[in-house]
């Protein structure tokens, strides 16, 4: 019954406590939002309308992240996301909550998550009358000498109410008797103190023992009363108390006093002698906690500790001693007790919201966690100070209440540091200082903004030509120092063509590993470079990218065998035959093989041997040069007929070789040659005695023409001669050097009528053999040096006599060795410099292909449909290797491989202008040159 009428209580107060609490907190707007509630309320009970006081609407309380923001305290309330109102957790007990404190306000915060902003709310608890009056004991003796004089006052047991205001305690009432009455001594804002007051003098043999009751009453409505049983027993005569030497003993302690260290002593003096001498000590009206902490010796009244002090606990106690005598008279004196604060406790920093990552693109300022401070001391002690490292990029901002906010100060970046570290440190202001640390981990996340690097501008490749088709060639990596998908790292080549032909068909990459495969097998004779592009990007949004030039080199391999020029294979089927004068002398040059290769450098240096021979020992091959020459002078028991085989190969690895078969026909003059065609092959078609006679004609016919040439020629030579005596006679020498024409001008160009050689082609049938009829005068006779420098082209002089005042009948020097072209002239391995055997080649590859392509290219030229060079087989004409288009200007790429027919002598440069030296072959003629001369 007494529950319900208590919970009919509570509920008619609920009202009225919310209307003030809404009314308080709606005009407290500018501080704490102020709300007030009775105690004792019913779980989930209405506070207040915190969605409203924070001006958002109640369904903004989940989507904001509100919530309630408190330190070291059990919640004691809640919010309601439903109503957007402040709730209770639970059932809320005033008095355990702030003991006998006038008011109890309970302080916490609001945080609003998104903007992490912070409110500041204040409930103040109500107290109801929900506690009686209780006294520390139900029943209490007291004992009264019967001399104790009217007025007589004598303490009673303590009696307690947790209420405050008008509901705690107000009076005392005592049972009817004559001879006592209940007063009440209280202190200023203290607690009361019943006292039995003695109205009339006692008479123990009278009335010994008197029963009393006494009732405490509070102000509530209703009253609420407790009630106590008095035993008062009257004692014979003890005219002196004990009385202590002072009322109140004053004493301050610090709080890390060690345990059983003694606070103070109380002493009490009694007057009596005796047993009524004997005096004890002990507490009054303590309570179990303090009665833990401070212990009092019965004999000595010393105070000592029994437990350590804790000044944030309590920093003040208040403890009541009785002393009494044996008779049972006793005094009180009052021992306050003072706990001074140490500096025992750390600062303690408590993390309430934050981020564990953050963006490195994220703007200064940028908030990472927000964080409390405090300390449990007080004063000084407690006053904290809350810092971080200056050499982080971050900096604290302080808000209210102790919080503090961590924001960056600059712009972070990943790839420099990807995790912070971040201590913050706490340090209180006391003597000494403590100081706390917390560790606040931030993770810094990638954005993509560094491209894919390679650590080269440029790469260069080389690869062997024949290279296998598929096989790796070479491997780019490109380093990207940002993380996860923005460091996927894709390569691609560029698009772009070679020969009209896209780069994808010969070269590809992986994407993943920069790997680059050959899809097709190169040829260093196609082409010789390859210039790519590679791309590397990453896999970020928006993708980064950068790209690096790669030169691909195609190395030359011996792949190509030497390729012969000249002497050219009939396609007839006939064989082409060479004609050396039995007069010829050792070294006499009959012909020249030339040949090239495709290849560079080694692979297309070539070397001539002879291979087979029908007279060994009768000619020689020129090692580097392929001239053909005798080796001896030729004997009349030679036969007509020698067959060469003649071998040209390179030198690369393994070498690679071809041959050439070679027929010379050895006779003095065409006569001679033609008495023994027969001789030759025999005639194998019946025709044959036919085509021979009109070979035989033909040949004749152009004998006859070619004779009357050179009796035209000698007799414009006697002439000039002539009249060169006659100017040298009649004292005008300077004309004497004038050279005579020899030249004939043919479309325009110089020819060398003295390199004139008489062919004939004489073809029984397409299976006979060429015969070649060169004329042996005339061959060795060269351009003098004065009339190549003067402005004359259509002059041709005959020797060097008439340049030089000499006899035409002079002994004739040596062929001139330096007619022949110089090393750096050479385009390939085929020359030699001055006819010897000690040719150097060339020092490099490039310098070879150089040469080479110079080859190559008079080599195209001679197989040009339009060219003159070489008659067809099976024809009767003139070889233009012998005819006056055979010039100076017309002289192919492989210049070298020139030579003049019936003679030892090489066409070269000019000697005078390379060294300074007359032509060693301008002093005169050959001996056999002379002797026809002569005739």
């Amino acid at each position: 019954m007494a529950a319900l009428q208590r919970s009919q209580r509570h509920s008619g107060l609920v009202l009225p406590f919310m209307l003030l609490g809404t009314l308080w907190g709606a005009g407290a707007r500018a501080g704490p939002i102020h709300y007030s509630i009775p105690e004792e309320l019913d779980k989930g009970s209405f506070v207040g309308s915190i969605a409203k006081d924070l001006g958002l609407e109640p369904q903004e309380l989940m989507e904001r992240g509100v919530r309630i923001v408190s330190r070291g305290r059990t919640q004691l309330f809640a919010l309601n996301p439903g109503s957007g109102s402040l709730v209770t957790a639970g059932r809320i007990d005033r008095e355990e909550l702030c003991a006998q404190s006038p008011r109890c306000l309970v302080s916490f915060n609001i945080l609003v998550e998104d903007k992490l902003n912070l409110y500041p709310v204040e409930v103040e608890i109500v107290d109801i009358n929900d506690n009686i009056p209780r006294f520390f004991k139900e029943e209490l003796e007291v004992k009264i000498l019967e001399n104790a004089a009217p007025s007589s006052r004598f303490p009673l047991m303590e009696v307690s109410d947790p209420d405050v205001g008008i509901n705690s305690l107000q009076g005392f009432k005592l049972s009817g008797n004559s001879h006592f009455s209940v007063d009440v001594s209280s202190e200023a804002n203290g607690p009361k103190y019943p006292e039995l007051v003695l109205e009339r003098a006692l008479d123990r043999e009278g009335e010994s023992i008197h029963h009393l009751v006494l009732t405490a009453m509070d102000g509530g409505d209703p009253v609420r009363s407790g009630v106590a049983r008095i035993l008062v027993t009257v004692l014979d005569a003890n005219d002196n108390a004990p009385v202590f030497t002072q009322p109140v003993y004053l004493v301050s302690v610090p709080e890390n006093l060690p345990v059983g260290t003694p606070v103070l002593s109380v002493t009490a003096t009694d007057q009596d002698e005796g047993v009524h001498a004997e005096v004890t000590y002990s507490f009054l009206r303590v309570t179990e906690k303090i009665s833990k902490i401070f212990c009092l010796n019965v004999f000595t009244g010393e105070i000592s500790t029994s437990a350590n002090l804790d000044y944030e606990d309590a920093s003040f106690y208040e403890l009541d001693v009785e002393a009494r005598d044996r008779p049972g008279l006793q005094d009180r004196a009052k021992v306050l007790i003072t706990v001074l604060d140490v500096n025992d406790n750390v600062p303690e920093v408590v993390v309430t919201s934050g981020s564990k990552s953050i963006a490195e693109s994220a703007p200064p300022g940028t908030v990472i966690a927000l964080f409390q401070v405090y300390d449990r001391d007080s004063g000084l002690n407690g006053l904290v100070t809350c810092s971080i490292s200056r050499n982080l990029p971050f900096e604290l901002e302080k808000s209210i209440d102790n919080y503090y906010r961590l924001l960056t100060n600059t712009v972070l970046d990943r790839e420099q540091i990807a995790l912070y570290n971040i201590t913050v440190t706490a340090t209180d202001k006391g003597v000494p200082p403590l100081s706390t640390k917390t560790v606040i981990s931030l993770n810094v996340a990638d954005t993509n903004d560094n491209p894919p690097s390679f650590p080269h501008s440029s790469y260069s490749i080389y690869v062997p030509e024949n290279n296998p088709r598929g096989a790796s060639i070479f491997s780019v990596t490109a380093h990207d120092p940002d993380s996860g998908e923005n460091a996927q790292v894709a390569y691609s080549l560029d698009a772009d063509t070679i020969q009209g032909v896209p780069l994808s068909s010969y070269v590809s990459i992986n994407s993943d590993t920069g790997v680059l495969y050959a899809l097709h097998s190169f040829d260093y004779e196609q082409f010789r470079d390859l210039q790519l592009r590679v791309t590397a990007h990453d896999s970020g949004d928006p993708p980064l990218s950068s790209n690096v030039s790669l030169s691909l080199y195609v190395l030359d391999q011996n792949d190509n065998a030497p390729e012969i020029l000249y002497p050219t294979i009939p396609t007839d089927g006939s064989t082409g035959v060479e004609l050396a004068p039995r007069s010829a002398e050792p070294g006499y040059l009959v012909t020249k093989v030339v040949a090239v290769d495709r290849d560079s450098g080694q692979n297309a240096w070539l070397s001539y041997r002879l291979l087979k021979a029908s007279e060994p020992g009768l000619f020689a091959v020129g090692l580097h040069t392929g001239e053909v020459r005798t080796a001896r002078a030729l004997l009349d028991r030679d036969a007509l007929k020698q067959s060469l085989v003649v071998a040209v190969q390179d030198h690369g690895q393994p070498p690679l070789s071809a041959t050439v078969t070679l027929t010379v026909a050895v006779a003095d003059s065409i006569p001679d040659v033609l008495a023994d065609l027969g001789s030759l092959e025999p005639s194998a078609n019946p025709n044959a005695s036919d085509l021979t006679l009109y070979l035989v004609v033909a040949v004749a016919a152009v004998s006859c023409v070619f004779l009357a040439f050179v009796i035209v020629l000698l007799a414009l030579r006697l002439r000039r001669w002539y009249t060169s005596r006659l100017l040298q006679a009649s004292g005008g020498g300077g004309l004497a050097g004038l050279p005579a024409s020899h030249f004939v001008g043919v479309e325009g160009v110089q020819a060398f009528l003295q390199t004139y050689s008489h062919e004939v082609s004489l073809t029984a049938d397409s299976g006979k053999s060429h015969l070649i009829f060169p004329q042996p005068n005339y061959a060795d006779t060269l351009i003098c040096r004065q009339s190549s420098e003067k402005s004359e082209p259509l002059l041709i002089k005959e020797d060097s006599g008439f340049c030089k005042e000499e006899d035409s009948l002079v002994q004739q020097a040596p062929p001139n060795t330096d007619w022949r072209f110089s090393q750096a002239q050479r385009p390939g391995t085929s020359g030699s410099q001055n006819g010897d055997e000690t040719g150097t080649w060339p020092n490099n590859q490039f310098d070879t292909e150089m040469l080479q392509a110079m080859i190559l290219a008079s080599a195209s030229e001679a197989a040009d449909g339009s060219s003159t060079l070489g008659g067809g087989a099976g024809t009767m004409g003139l070889s233009a290797r012998y005819g006056p288009q055979f010039t100076l200007q017309h002289v192919p790429d492989y210049r070298q491989n020139v030579y003049i027919p019936g003679s030892n002598a090489t066409l070269t440069n000019a000697a005078g202008k390379r060294d300074g030296k007359a032509p060693a072959g301008g002093n005169g003629n050959k001996k056999k040159s002379g002797k026809k001369e002569k005739k």
